[in-house]
């Protein structure tokens, strides 16, 4: 009824005209057979002949279906074949009805519903009607019934009924093709349709004569049911013609029916397309009938009527004869090959006759037989005998490179070529290299039992042996023979005494080559000495292994020891060779150390170190590395404390550059970027601008003699750059042109308005924020009494820019003892002598400004400068400031508080002019709860400042500022530096403006100060409540525990209460008198340190301020 097919490659069905638009890889799917677009046109099926493109039949329909949508009983147009594939979806139920029972089917309905059959006679071919299979079969009618699923074919036969439904949403594809096992059926459904008087899709007698038309082209099988459908259907055109005669019409005419459209072709009568012949009217031009209804046409007179055909009788005779020749091809075919096959006529056929027969089967599309798989096969194995031949008989390179036949083989395939059923010239190729193989064998035999061979026979046999192709066994043995002998003469030179040693690696080759070989006595005799030979080699490495690479380092009489038993061995061992290589480089490297050590002075740690470096590489144990690595790490240990007394935190100088003079002191330009530079790698140290080599670093005349031209240059150069800076506009004034000599920070800015700093040694100008400041009144001397507030000249105001002091200038005392450490090093230090001549170039200058100011005019300006300190220190208002800046001090710690101004000193030259004359908005003083800090005060008191306070003549002062200047230059802090400067100070009068930049610039550190105070106070204070509240929950608990004590002895609980009480009360009043002095000692000891940790102080404020504000009398 029905078949059921799944095929899990079929994916989609692609339209084959446009094969052009699609990708190459879905281009297969176009031309396969299973594409429903292909299949109705294969060479195999019958609708390839039909040119017009029939929608339904060669034109794939497409069906969306949707739940429970059915299709009706029916059959197939032409009663031919369907195919329907389901793409995805739903499955699809399918009832069918086998072909034998389609009658069946038909007189079941018809009787079931005559009044529709009635009326409309091809009812079933409507697609309107509808039957339950249950009502069929219970009627006789079989009906089977299947479930379509994606992915799955269901082809219906010819004639067989069939209907269905959807079980949801579902996508399908169908279409109809004709085998030539069809044609039956279909001349059969015509004869069908001529009593429906149902119209045809196409002309079944118009197929046929295509077909007929060209059998060469038909398949096989095609051309037999053609050959049978043609004769039934010339038989009955006969028959036809023959009645048509017979009615007196004699008329006739050829027409070309297939050029004709289909409805101008149709019977009248039966609507059947005609093609052989009609029957026409000249009468009555509009009709005509098909040869079976010659009496419905018209009536007109017969001599009227004429007959109307494609082909005459006597052509429809050679078109069958054609086609029973192409029919009947294949049987002469066939006998042809048996006939070759089997040599029945004693005759082998050529290969070329037998090829001759395959193209005629392939060209004719003869079906595929075992007659015809048996000349393929013969065909094959003719040509695998040619190709063997061909090998055999080539050039000696093609033979080497293929895999060599055996004799055997060679015998077999001899036979082979004997027994196929045809003719080959090659088979006298192959005996005569059978000939020659066995001659050779024999050759080969003589040779081997005339032991012992000669190599060169041999040799000669086994290239005679390769050049025939083929395997011989005797070629084998003489295989064998010549590795034997050739081995043994690679092994004797190997281990003679007069060659040159082979390494360990070659003698390892031999030996596994050796093991490959065939055995004899003599082979085995020298594989036993070789293996002991490795044996000992092998041990031997592994001891110079061992002390290459032990952790414990052998001292060299050992190693020595070890290489004078190797050199027996007649084996190269590189690991050996490697430990006379060690041994070679420690014993110069002892002779290295002895020379470096006996020279005239001591060694430079750099030539230490690298020896230390060399030794530790080497695999030998040596007495002298210790000693030196001593040496080497006193070294360090001395320069890192060097570097730790002088070198700031993250300084980008060397230590041997800040203890040499800065010799490139007047570039104002490199001194500016030498951060940047650093980074970058184009700074040049001080050591190459001394013109110091790593070889002059070594010599010690040569430092020295370099330092103290670096001395002269650094001071020449200051001087330049003093002359330069001094010309550049200052950045305190108020108008200023744009030039290019303008001051750059270190930051890459111009310094300008408040906040800008001029560096008293280089006079360039930098920005307080970006550098290292000084702090007023914080005395860098040591001396533990402080200096007077009033004493401006001895405030700490000299700034040195951080490209001037480039160190920390460590007091001369610190400098000595690393000087005493230097001298019990043995080793040469650059930094060594280097702060040697810092030491000595500071001591100079040390010695020429005590000189200085020890004369006459120094020591009687130091006088005045001394009466004046004593004078202000011996002021009845001498009291001191609080150490918090921000806790005035209260009457009762301050007992000059009742002093006036009358019992002042009279004022001296360069101090604060008279309190007493000041007005009351000058009058400032930190008074209680007035919140002012020292920096407040001493903002407000600074244009009262004036000076000078000394007169410094210019013949004292020439002299004096050039030692400033050299003593500035040292990066060593020495006591008659400050006294110098403090001399300077007093003859000239007070720089109020850098006074007051610094003042600016340490309030927001004193901000800082007071907050953390606060902080501080608060978080105390939060301590303390806890510490109430605990003891407030203990005395509840306490009242609590009293309470049941007093009851329990009968005491009342009021007197109890009362005397608690008063207890509580005698406690509060003792803790609320001292409860605020910790309060204020945590703050005092809080507030008198700033970011620094430095103890900042004003010890003769406190009483110039309550002597100047009565005003606290009354507060």
């Amino acid at each position: 009824t029905f078949g059921f097919l799944t095929s899990s490659f079929v994916q989609r069905f692609c339209i084959y005209r446009f094969a052009s638009l699609i990708s190459l890889h879905i281009f297969y799917f176009l031309s396969y057979g299973w594409n429903l677009n292909v299949m109705p046109v294969l060479d195999q099926s019958v609708l390839c002949h039909i040119n017009a493109d029939i929608s339904g039949m060669k034109v794939p329909w497409l069906y969306v279906g949707m739940v429970f949508s059915a299709f009706c009983w029916h059959i197939e147009d032409h009663w031919s074949y369907s195919i329907n594939y389901l793409h995805w979806g739903e499955p699809k139920t399918w009832y069918g009805v086998p072909s034998l029972a389609a009658e069946q089917l038909e007189e079941v309905m018809k009787r079931l519903t005559p009044e529709l059959f009635d009326s409309q006679p091809d009812l079933l071919h409507q697609l309107v009607t509808l039957m339950n299979p249950n009502t069929l079969m219970s009627h006789g009618v079989p009906v089977v019934r299947t479930n379509q699923c994606a992915g799955e074919f269901v082809i219906t036969f010819p004639r067989a009924y069939h209907s269905g439904f959807n079980q949801g949403y579902n996508f399908a594809e169908a279409v109809n093709f004709c085998t030539a096992d069809w044609l039956p059926a279909g001349r059969q459904c015509i004869e069908h349709y001529r009593r429906l008087r149902r119209y045809c899709v196409f002309s079944h007698e118009e197929l046929i004569c295509k077909m007929a038309a060209f059998p060469e082209k038909l398949d096989l099988n095609l051309a037999v049911a053609v050959h049978k459908e043609m004769f039934i259907m010339v038989q009955e055109e006969r028959r036809l013609r023959k009645a048509v005669l017979e009615k007196g019409i004699t008329e006739a005419e050829r027409e070309a029916f297939e050029l004709l459209p289909d409805d101008e072709r149709q019977c009248m009568k039966c609507k059947t397309t005609c093609f052989l012949s009609a029957l026409a009217c000249y009468d009555c031009p509009d009709g005509l009938v098909c040869l079976f209804h010659i009496n419905d046409l018209c009536k007109c007179s017969s001599s009227r009527q004429y007959l109307r055909y494609r082909y005459t009788l006597d052509e429809l005779p050679a078109m069958l004869h054609k086609l029973k020749i192409r029919a009947e091809s294949f049987d002469t075919w066939a006998n042809k090959v048996r006939v070759a096959l089997d040599v029945e006529d004693g005759r082998k056929r050529s290969f070329e006759e037998l090829r001759a027969l395959e193209s005629e089967a392939r060209e004719r599309r003869f079906p595929n037989s075992e007659l015809l798989q048996r000349l393929r096969n013969c065909l094959n194995e003719a040509e695998a005998c040619v190709s063997q031949v061909l090998g055999l008989v080539s050039g000696q390179d093609a033979r080497i490179e293929t895999p060599q036949p055996t004799v055997t083989e060679l015998r077999v395939l001899l036979e082979q070529m004997g027994s196929l059923p045809c003719a080959m010239h090659q088979i006298g190729d192959v005996k005569d290299v059978l000939e020659q193989v066995e001659a050779y064998q024999i050759e080969a035999r003589e040779a081997l039992a005339s032991l012992p061979p000669s190599v060169g026979l041999l040799q000669s046999l086994l290239e005679k042996g390769q050049q025939l192709g083929i395997e011989v066994p005797e070629a084998y043995e003489l295989q064998q023979q010549v590795e034997q002998a050739q081995w043994l003469d690679e092994v004797k030179q190997a281990l003679a005494p007069s060659a040159q040693r082979g390494s360990l690696v070659i003698m390892q080759e031999l030996l596994v080559t050796g093991a490959k070989i065939a055995s004899s006595p003599s082979v085995d005799k020298a594989r036993a000495e070789l293996q002991e030979l490795l044996t000992i080699a092998e041990r031997w490495e592994e001891k110079a292994h061992f002390c290459l690479e032990a952790r414990q380092k052998h001292p060299p009489a050992i190693l020595e020891a070890i290489i004078r038993e190797a050199e027996n061995i007649p084996v190269y061992l590189p690991n050996i060779q490697a430990l006379k290589d060690a041994l070679a480089k420690a014993q110069a490297w002892i002779a290295d150390v002895d020379e470096i050590q006996n020279g005239d002075h001591y060694p430079c740690l750099d030539d230490l170190e690298g020896l230390v470096a060399i030794g530790r590489d080497l695999p030998v144990g040596l007495e002298e590395l210790r000693q030196l690595e001593v040496q080497v790490l006193t070294a360090h240990s001395w320069r890192e404390k060097a570097s730790k007394t002088f070198l700031k935190k993250n300084s980008c100088y060397t230590l041997l550059e800040v203890l040499c003079p800065c010799a490139d002191a007047g570039s104002d330009t490199s001194k500016r970027s030498r951060w940047i530079e650093k980074e970058l790698g184009f700074y040049r140290s001080d050591t190459e601008l001394l013109g110091l080599s790593a070889q002059d670093l070594r010599d010690p005349g040569s430092v020295i003699v370099a330092f103290k031209d670096g001395e002269q240059k650094e001071k020449e150069g200051i001087l330049q750059l003093r002359r330069m800076n001094s010309s550049k506009p200052s950045p305190l004034a108020s108008s200023r042109t744009a030039s290019s000599a303008t001051s750059i920070c270190v930051c890459g800015q111009v310094p300008a308005g408040v906040g800008a700093l001029q560096c008293d040694l280089c006079q360039d100008w930098f920005h307080g924020q970006c550098v290292s400041v000084p702090r007023l009144l914080s005395s860098s001397r040591p001396s533990s009494t402080s200096s007077p507030l009033l004493a401006w000249w001895e405030w700490d105001t000299k700034f040195l820019c951080p490209l001037c002091m480039r160190s920390r200038r460590p007091r001369l005392e610190t400098i000595l003892a690393l000087l005493v450490a230097l001298q019990s090093l043995p080793v040469r230090l650059p930094e060594g002598e280097a702060l040697q001549c810092l030491t000595e170039r500071a001591i100079s200058w040390q010695g020429r400004a005590r000189q200085a100011l020890v004369s006459e005019d120094v020591t009687a300006l130091l006088g005045q400068l001394a009466e004046l300190r004593h004078q202000l220190q011996e002021e009845p208002t001498n009291c001191r400031l609080e150490e918090s800046p921000t806790y005035p001090a209260t009457p009762d710690s301050d007992p000059h508080r009742e002093g006036s101004g009358k019992d002042m000193p009279k004022q001296a030259p360069g101090l604060l002019l008279n309190v007493d004359s000041m007005t009351s908005h000058e009058k400032v003083a930190p008074v209680q709860g007035s919140g002012k800090t020292c920096l407040e005060v001493l903002s407000s008191l600074l244009p009262q400042l004036t000076g000078p306070v000394l007169n410094l003549p210019e013949a004292t002062r020439a002299p004096l500022e050039e030692l400033m200047l050299e003593g500035d230059l040292l990066e060593v802090t020495l006591d008659e530096n400050h006294s110098i400067w403090q001399l300077l100070q007093a003859g000239q009068p007070p720089d109020v403006e850098r006074i007051r930049t610094l003042l600016e610039l340490e309030k927001p550190e004193h901000k800082g100060n007071r907050t953390r105070g606060r902080a501080l106070e608060k978080r105390r204070r939060r301590q303390q409540q806890k510490i109430d509240l605990g003891r407030k929950s203990k005395d509840l608990v306490q009242e609590e525990l009293q309470s049941k004590k007093a009851r329990n002895s009968g005491i009342k609980p009021k007197e109890g209460q009362e005397e608690f009480e008063d207890e509580t009360d005698s406690e509060n009043i003792f803790l609320t008198s001292t409860d605020h002095r910790p309060i204020l000692k945590g703050n005092q000891n809080t507030f008198h340190q700033n970011n620094s940790g430095s103890v900042v102080s004003f010890p003769s404020l406190t009483p110039l301020l309550h002597h100047s504000c009565p005003q606290q009398e009354e507060l």
